[in-house]
């Protein structure tokens, strides 16, 4: 019997997969051919469909079928591959294409797809899908739907598809009990957690089924079901709660979702009753390796361990005098038997620092606590690195760790819930500013972009909660539907994703409702830039919640985030020559580039020089002029949008218009906000007027 699709509660958006979506598989007759519970996943979803839309399914079992005229749509395992081998989501954990091949299919020259690829054809009527696992088979069948009508006509030449990242992965920050501070899900904003509520697991997990069905359709698998910084109740989920995590994993894995744990360093003292989390002691080795193994007794596919440690005040190996390195280390043997991979955060630097002296900056830190440890690790532990030296800001520059460490595990990490970007209180579609980061070249033209030096794959801090709309606001569930497409292929043009992600939210879109959403989507980064923090300088947020303007909020803290203004001019000198000497992290083609005010990039000027206000940009204008325009530009970028989505009310459903038309109304309150504090605080700080004459305060 095929699994049941999971059905959502009343009231409840559907995202990317509304029924109609399926009609072209649902109305069709299909051939599903091979074994095993993802097999019985895609079986499942290919009857839901046919229930709805009068066609007709068979299952077979054998993997040995042929194409057939009597089939408009086959679905199949190869019988290399294996109908029940593993692959990430259900077993190991490998680099692409390290996890078996495609079979007696093509010749010689055929690419290892590994066990979450699959090739597509169409062929004397039929559409064949052939997989060489079954995560494979799953993903193909979401190919399919995402092609729609076009799945099933003409010929289609045989096209080979496999994900770029072995590992495609969410870091839940969901706390277990609400922080009096953060809440329920910290730095989210789509209301409470789906995985925790009242301090326990949720018993009903329909809604986390469909979740996992959502990732698979856009390519995720893998989950980080906790906050990556671990509080008292959180960290028993490691040992007496790991009951709980195991029913959260066994409601993912129907759709190929494998669930990691974020875990406290110091767990062996907190958990244990050791004395010390020594990284190097034996008794504390030991109490890791046995605490992984009842984990994998209780979770046989787990992926492994998160860990955010000797950062913001979570514990780590420096209180022992040991490096990075030993700490995962010590948790990456812990792992291996059992083949998990311990993902350690690079986000590491000084957030007690002394304001007043300007030789800290916290861009460094990350460098300079991991570069020098290239090549330490051990294999099955992956450094996670921000893809921004700070702390995933509307711009910053591509982080130069992501370059300097070409013997380690690299994840690159960024952040759809849009801590930094208008908390999905305002649309900003981040797929342009990931896909420029994945396609930065740390070493200069003609070498390796970002995305291929992630060989231990791609990770985002997840943007969904138990709202209706799943991402509070309905258009950031953009972003995490091309956070998985690009995770999947990270040269992938992100405006075709967001093409994508519009044709199945909308199946049956007019073009006018479909050129109004690329309307206000295609921009909005650029926008939301524009009337916030200008050239590359950051943090200009209101302190802790970080919504909102305050051009000093965090000027004269601790924490590190400055912009240095004064009369005279505005910005970090992070030069070589008479700064923080930042700049001298990066390659010598990138570090020259930066190096001078003449030759950096404008849009990263701030972020790399204190220049004054008159400094003249590309475009000719004075950096002052630059803030004002870009600022009045935004306000009315934002109202513009604001009336394309109110003349699409005819074309949306009312709930979801009407949720997003609240949502604009709030973002042009807060733009206008962030025009008048910026631009006032520039003027009275510069003295210097607009000169477009227009009402700055």
């Amino acid at each position: 019997m095929p699994l049941t699709v999971p059905v959502l509660p009343e009231g409840i958006d559907p995202a990317w997969l509304p029924p109609e979506t399926f009609r072209p598989v649902g109305s069709r007759r299909t051939l599903v051919d091979g074994s095993g519970p993802l097999v019985d996943t895609v079986h499942g979803e290919v009857a839901h469909a046919c229930a709805q839309f009068g066609g007709e399914v068979v299952v077979r079992g054998s993997g040995k079928s042929d194409a057939s005229s009597s089939y408009d749509l086959v679905l199949r395992v190869a019988e290399a591959g294996g109908s029940g081998d593993s692959g990430p989501g259900l077993g190991g954990l490998g680099e692409p294409g390290s996890l078996g091949g495609l079979g007696g299919l093509g010749g010689p020259g055929d690419v290892d797809l590994g066990a979450d690829g699959f090739v597509i054809e169409r062929t004397d009527g039929t559409t064949i899908v052939t997989a060489s696992g079954q995560p494979g088979l799953l993903y193909g069948l979401f190919h399919v739907v995402r092609l729609g009508e076009n799945a099933f006509r003409g010929t289609r030449a045989r096209e080979a598809h496999r994900p770029s990242k072995a590992l495609r992965m969410l870091d839940h920050w969901d706390n277990v009990a609400v922080h009096p501070v953060m809440g329920q899900v910290e730095r989210g904003y789509a209301g409470g957690s789906l995985f925790w509520q009242n301090g326990r697991a949720r018993k009903e997990l329909e809604r986390v089924r469909a979740y996992a069905r959502l990732l698979a359709a856009c390519g995720i698998n893998a989950v980080s079901v906790n906050n990556v910084n671990v509080h008292e109740t959180e960290a028993y989920l490691l040992t007496v709660r790991i009951g709980e995590v195991a029913d959260t994993a066994r409601t993912l894995r129907p759709y190929g979702i494998r669930t990691h744990l974020s875990v406290t360093f110091a767990a062996p003292v907190v958990l244990g009753g050791l004395s010390t989390a020594d990284p190097l002691d034996e008794s504390v080795r030991g109490w890791w390796a046995e605490a992984a193994r009842k984990v994998y007794s209780a979770i046989p596919d787990f992926g492994g361990f998160v860990v955010k440690a000797d950062s913001e005040g979570q514990p780590g190996p420096f209180t022992y005098g040991r490096s990075h390195a030993d700490g995962a280390n010590m948790l990456a043997a812990a792992l291996a038997p059992h083949g998990g991979t311990v993902h350690w955060r690079a986000f590491v630097y000084d957030h007690r620092q002394d304001w007043r002296d300007r030789s800290t900056d916290r861009a460094r830190a990350a460098y300079d606590h991991f570069a020098p440890l290239d090549g330490k690790f051990a294999d099955n532990a992956v450094l996670q690195v921000k893809h921004g030296p700070m702390d995933f800001q509307v711009r910053e520059p591509v982080s130069p760790v992501l370059g300097a460490l070409p013997h380690t595990r690299v994840a690159v990490e960024v952040q759809a819930t849009q801590e930094y970007t208008g908390q999905q209180r305002h649309v900003c579609w981040l797929g342009p500013m990931w896909s420029e980061a994945l396609r930065f070249q740390p070493e200069g033209e003609q070498r390796e972009r970002v995305a291929e030096l992630a060989r231990g794959g791609l990770v985002a801090v997840a943007n969904v909660g138990d709202d209706p709309f799943w991402t509070g606001h309905p258009l950031a569930q953009a972003n995490l539907y091309t956070f998985g497409r690009l995770a999947w292929q990270p040269d992938a043009d992100p405006h075709r994703i967001l093409d994508e992600w519009i044709a199945l939210t909308f199946p049956t879109a007019s073009e006018r409702l479909a050129a109004g959403l690329r309307a206000v989507l295609h921009g909005s980064w650029r926008t939301y830039e524009k009337y916030t923090a200008p050239l590359g300088v950051g943090f200009m947020v209101q302190p802790g919640h970080h919504y909102g303007p305050s051009v000093d909020g965090y000027e004269y803290s601790p924490w590190g985030t400055y912009h240095f203004a004064d009369r005279d001019g505005i910005g970090v000198d992070r030069s070589a020559a008479t700064g923080t000497g930042y700049a001298a992290q990066y390659a010598k083609p990138w570090a020259e580039l930066y190096e001078s005010a003449a030759s950096c990039p404008d849009e990263l000027l701030l972020f790399f020089h204190h220049v004054p206000y008159g400094h003249v940009l590309r475009s000719g204008k004075t950096v002052v002029q630059h803030i004002y325009d870009t600022h009045f530009e935004g306000v009315e970028e934002a109202e513009e949008a604001r009336r394309v989505w109110a003349g699409l009310a005819d074309l949306v459903e009312p709930a979801w218009h009407a949720r997003v038309a609240e949502r604009y109304e709030e973002q042009v309150r807060g733009a206008r906000e962030w025009r008048d504090q910026v631009n006032s605080y520039f003027l009275r700080k510069s003295g210097i007027p607009d000169g477009r004459g227009r009402t700055i305060y």
